[in-house]
């Protein structure tokens, strides 16, 4: 099995599994109500729990690819994720993002988002990739249509009823 820890590379991005040295980019991130807003997920209470789920992080062994970190290349700052992960109880795989809220508004998402995706259907070989969103978060939607994803409807999910983007090769 391949394990594709570096992801795809942009103009203005590194995509790169995550490491310890991330820890407080990982935190600011996934503590920020802002960011956690749309996610379904609480927001992360410690820098300890931070550091326990980058440390604890399965997908590159499990399956060969995982959310990367994005890495700003102009100052070599974490300030968010993307990539792809594989849901085991949809059998699918999904794109997600976060970014810190000071990235947003400059396409960092979309561009990010792109860049996964092509990496997933060109360089992984996945035949299909979906998007999990709230109807309530435009913002997000707005990436995934740039990406040239499809609005499938809505499914039950994890509590939530999140619209299904998808994207084929």
């Amino acid at each position: 099995m391949n394990t594709y820890r570096v992801g795809p590379q942009t103009q203005r991005l590194e995509h790169r599994a995550m490491t310890i040295s991330d820890t407080e980019a990982f935190f600011s991130l996934n503590s920020n109500p802002e960011v956690m807003r749309y996610t379904g997920e609480p927001p992360l209470e410690s820098i300890e729990a931070a550091r326990d789920a980058i440390e604890n992080y399965p997908d590159f062994e499990t399956v060969g690819y995982g959310r990367w970190a994005c890495v700003l290349k102009e100052t070599n700052a974490m300030i968010g994720f993307c990539g792809l992960k594989y849901l085991t109880d949809l059998d699918c795989v999904d794109v997600g993002f976060r970014f810190l809220p000071e990235y947003w508004g400059q396409g960092l998402a979309t561009e990010a988002c792109a860049a996964s995706i092509a990496f997933g259907l060109n360089e992984i070989k996945l035949e299909r990739i979906v998007a999990l969103v709230l109807e309530d978060n435009p913002a997000s939607i707005r990436v995934l249509e740039k990406c040239g994803m499809k609005n499938n409807g809505t499914i039950s999910y994890d509590e939530f009823n999140p619209l299904l983007y998808e994207v084929t090769r």
